[in-house]
């Protein structure tokens, strides 16, 4: 990605639909780009449209907000999350409820940058966009949600259709919120670990995220 000086660029907007769909990948890569590296919060349209080269006022031709720009990307990463957890939870021979824990647990703590974004959507990202943006969003996770639930009870046959999108909210949110958690900036954690008293600030998402949903999922087939 170039960080010229968009105003000396010599932009030219878009005509075909193939220069639009080229345009609109550029400016979600640089956001998945700065959003890795410097966290979604922080990343401004500003920053997306020097990433990319842009007018910040040629970019609203692609994308309404910013907001809208990582409710794309958060959608992006529950199509590309889904066919991964589905094929971790059917690899788990005897599917246990840990086999399962774990399938959610492994997947969702080696994406980072997924865990941002599913933390950031219901506080922000769902707020700044329009009605078909949301809308567009929740038929995406929607689908992603009716293959996940799929998955988990032909491995666990014992629990329901509700059973399984309560997994799926739990893992989700924890994984979200547990992922900001175990990222505070470098001054806090080195405050963490200077003090014994503020050990349990420091976690690890994987191991505690297992641990909970295998909780959660015996419960339910105990149940």
């Amino acid at each position: 990605m170039t960080t010229a000086d968009p105003q000396s660029t010599g932009f030219q907007r878009a005509r075909s639909p193939e220069a639009k769909h080229a345009r609109e990948t550029a400016i979600l890569e640089a956001a998945r780009t700065l959003g890795a590296r410097d966290g979604i919060r922080q990343v401004t349209l500003t920053d997306i449209a020097v990433e990319t080269g842009m007018h910040k006022s040629a970019m609203l031709r692609y994308f309404e907000t910013r907001e809208e720009i990582f409710l794309r990307l958060t959608a992006d990463g529950w199509r590309e999350w889904t066919p991964v957890l589905c094929d971790r939870i059917a690899a788990g021979e005897p599917a246990t409820a840990s086999t399962v824990a774990r399938a959610f647990a492994s997947t969702l703590a080696a994406r980072g940058a997924f865990c941002d974004l599913l933390a950031q959507a219901p506080l922000n990202l769902e707020r700044n966009v329009s009605l078909d943006a949301v809308r567009r969003f929740k038929l995406t996770t929607r689908e992603s949600l009716d293959r996940i639930v799929a998955a988990i009870r032909a491995a666990l046959p014992g629990l329901t259709d509700q059973d399984g999108v309560d997994v799926v909210a739990t893992a989700t949110s924890l994984a979200g919120t547990f992922w900001q958690i175990a990222t505070p900036s470098e001054e806090v954690a080195t405050l963490y670990r200077s003090d014994p008293r503020m050990s349990h600030a420091l976690i690890d998402v994987e191991p505690r995220l297992e641990r909970i949903l295998t909780a959660l999922l015996r419960g339910q087939l105990a149940a």
